[in-house]
């Protein structure tokens, strides 16, 4: 069985209920892909949660080692980390309290969505956030 994502409409509804996205791999630099999505995310009104343990705070935001030590509610994980980190940080999320894990375009690992759905968890793959907001949800 190989994975395939969402439905639109299930996707749009996502974006639409969601409020807080933690982002692991958020970089700052903003002339990386990962702070200028976010950006963008973050500007439509989304709080931003960065996940790196080699910044200290991205777009104002304070910074996390891992998921495992965000308390706060998260109601995406976008990923922007090379499809084989994909099974440990898919380990990390079941730990969470957040049931959608959202990689980036490109960005595809078969066990790791194997495992995710396994634990109940709606799972976007190689698909933009930003553009999924941009042609889905209309303000």
């Amino acid at each position: 069985m190989s994975w395939k994502n969402p439905e639109n409409e299930q996707v749009k509804s996502i974006l639409e209920e969601a409020t807080t996205i933690a982002v692991v791999g958020l970089s700052n630099n903003p002339e990386r892909t990962s702070y200028q999505i976010s950006k963008a995310m973050q500007d439509n009104g989304y709080k931003i949660i960065p996940v790196n343990p080699k910044v200290d705070e991205v777009l104002g935001e304070k910074a996390y080692a891992s998921l495992l030590d965000v308390k706060e509610n998260i109601d995406i994980i976008n990923v922007f980390r090379r499809s084989e980190h994909l099974p440990s940080i898919a380990k990390e999320a079941v730990q969470t309290n957040c049931r959608v894990f959202w990689a980036q375009q490109g960005v595809v690992n078969e066990e790791a969505y194997q495992y995710l759905k396994e634990h109940d968890f709606t799972v976007m793959m190689d698909l933009c956030i930003k553009v999924a907001h941009a042609v889905l949800v209309k303000k």
